[in-house]
């Protein structure tokens, strides 16, 4: 078997754990009376010195970390409406230059739009122009032809009308008789 430690043989293993047995007076030493005032005392102390130690180091400590944080927070809110002043004055510049810019175009277009019905009535013209002068030939052309063609066809109705009198009757007719009976006819 293993030795026990500390004790005498034969002696359970657990046998060192056990108290003497003897009491050395009342009960918990915080609560007995005759130490009170020495314990009210050093606790004041140890306040005292507590409170030293946590309103000079740490409270400055976190005072300091509270005000920086803060600090940074106004900071930061202060940058974010500096850019979103900044992002609203861009804003607004650019919906102006898109507005000039949309006026400059449609300007740009009804000028151009101008510019183009201008061209296409002055083209409309000079071709009604080159119509006109090129009706007017046609008409000259047709008046000669109708001219020529009715003069031919005053000899051609003379010719005929010789030709059926002559046919139908036997006899020649006189030419001059002929020519009046087709000039009273052609008159109307």
């Amino acid at each position: 078997m293993a030795e026990s430690h500390g004790g005498a043989k034969g002696q359970p293993a657990n046998a060192h754990t056990e108290a003497d047995g003897g009491h050395h007076g009342g009960g918990f030493p915080p609560f007995e009376s005759s130490t009170f005032a020495s314990q009210l005392v050093s606790l004041a102390i140890f306040f005292v010195i507590l409170y030293v130690i946590v309103s000079k180091l740490a409270l400055p400590r976190v005072g300091g970390a509270i005000e920086a944080r803060q600090n940074k927070i106004e900071g930061d809110l202060a940058e974010a409406q500096k850019l979103k002043d900044q992002s609203d004055a861009a804003l607004k510049a650019y919906e102006g230059e898109l507005a000039s810019a949309r006026s400059r175009a449609q300007a740009i277009g009804n000028e151009s739009r101008e510019t183009a019905n201008a061209q296409a009535e002055a083209e409309r013209k000079a071709l009604e122009e080159q119509l006109a002068k090129k009706l007017a030939e046609a008409e000259k052309t047709i008046a000669s032809t109708r001219a020529a063609a009715m003069s031919n066809v005053r000899g051609i109705a003379a010719d005929a009308a010789g030709a059926i009198v002559q046919q139908l009757t036997g006899v020649v007719p006189d030419a001059t008789s002929v020519n009046a009976a087709v000039d009273a006819s052609l008159k109307g």
